[in-house]
C-alpha cells in the first residue's frame, strides 16, 4: 500500500501564526487561509482600526458621564429660562408696603390741603380766631403750643399736658385706655352716637367698630373721648375757645386741669387742637 504524500501548499509569503501554531499538533497539513482584502478607499488605502473594543465597565462609565452631560445642559438652560421669566415680571409689592403707601399719599395730600389753607386763611376766619384765642391766652400768661394737625392732635395735646406734670402717657396708650374705657362704659356713651346716614342712634356693633377705630386708626377725638380721659387720669380737662366761654371735662377731680386750645377754623380742615405753655416775656428776657 503507497503511503500518502503530502502535497505542500504554496506560500503567500511571511510567515503566518495559524501555521506555526497548528502544524506542530496536527497531522493535517497546515493551510495559509488567505485574507480578505479590504476594498481601497477612494481616499487613499483604509487604515486598520487598532481600538481595542470598550469593556462593560467603561461603556456604563460613558454612558453615565453622557446622561449627566446632558442632564447638565437641560438644567441649565431651565436655570436660563426661570430667570429670563422672572427679569420680565414685575416685582411684587407686598401689603405692608401697599399701606405704608397709602399712608403716605394721605399724608402728603392732608400737608398739601393744609398749605393751600394757610395761603387763604392768611386774613381770614382762622387769622381772626388766633388772634382772639392769643388775646384770653395772654391774659392767663399763656400761649398757643401748636400740635401737629395728623388726626391724633386732640391725644397729642393730652401728651403735652402730662409731660407739664410727668406724665409719660403715649398717644397710642392714651387711645387704648379711652377705647377700653368707653366699652366697659356703653350707657354713659352710645346714646350721643349716632349714624350720619340714618340719624339713627348707633348699635351695638357700630359702636364696637368705633371703638376699635379710636384704637387702630387716626380717628379724631372730641368731647366724648374728653370725658372718658378725664375718668381715665382722674383730672379735670379745660378746652379753651375763641368765641365761648371755657369748657371744663371732669370738674369733680381737684387736680389741676390740663388744657387745650380748640380752634373751629384751623388749616380750613375742622376742628383742630393744640396745647399750651407758659408766655414768654420777650422785654424781660431781653433786659436780662
Amino acid at each position: 500500500m503507497n503511503e500518502a504524500k503530502e502535497t505542500p501548499v504554496p506560500s503567500l509569503g511571511g510567515e503566518d501564526p495559524l501555521e506555526e501554531k497548528m502544524a506542530p499538533h496536527s497531522t493535517i497539513p497546515a493551510r495559509r487561509i488567505p485574507r480578505s482584502k479590504e476594498p481601497d478607499s477612494p481616499w487613499g488605502r483604509k487604515e486598520q482600526d487598532n481600538t481595542e473594543p470598550l469593556s462593560e465597565n467603561c461603556r456604563y462609565c460613558f454612558l453615565a458621564f453622557t446622561v449627566a452631560r446632558e442632564k447638565c445642559e437641560i438644567d441649565s438652560v431651565a436655570v436660563n429660562i426661570s430667570n429670563l421669566v422672572l427679569e420680565n415680571q414685575p416685582l411684587r409689592i407686598s401689603k405692608a408696603q401697599k399701606r405704608r403707601d397709602k399712608k403716605a399719599a394721605l399724608e402728603k395730600e392732608r400737608e398739601e390741603r393744609i398749605a393751600e389753607a394757610e395761603i387763604e386763611n392768611l386774613t381770614g376766619a382762622r387769622h381772626v380766631e388766633s388772634e382772639k384765642l392769643a388775646q384770653i391766652l395772654a391774659a392767663r400768661q399763656l400761649e398757643i403750643k401748636q400740635i401737629p394737625s395728623d388726626g391724633h392732635c386732640m391725644y397729642r395735646a393730652i401728651e403735652d399736658q402730662l409731660k407739664e406734670q410727668n406724665g409719660v402717657l403715649t398717644v397710642a396708650a392714651l387711645r387704648c385706655q379711652t377705647a377700653n374705657y368707653m366699652q366697659s362704659h356703653v350707657e354713659d356713651f352710645l346714646p350721643f352716637l349716632t349714624n350720619p346716614n340714618t340719624g339713627e342712634m348707633y348699635t351695638p356693633e357700630e359702636f364696637g367698630k368705633y371703638c376699635d377705630d379710636i384704637v387702630n386708626t387716626a380717628a379724631w377725638g372730641g368731647q366724648l373721648e374728653l370725658r372718658a380721659l378725664s375718668h381715665i387720669l382722674r383730672t379735670p380737662i379745660e378746652i379753651i375757645q375763641a368765641d365761648s366761654p371755657p369748657i371744663v371735662v371732669g370738674e369733680e377731680y381737684p387736680e389741676n386741669p390740663l388744657i387745650l386750645v380748640y380752634m373751629r377754623h384751623a388749616y380750613g380742615l375742622g376742628e383742630h387742637y393744640n396745647s399750651v405753655t407758659r408766655l414768654v416775656n420777650t422785654a424781660t428776657e431781653n433786659c436780662s
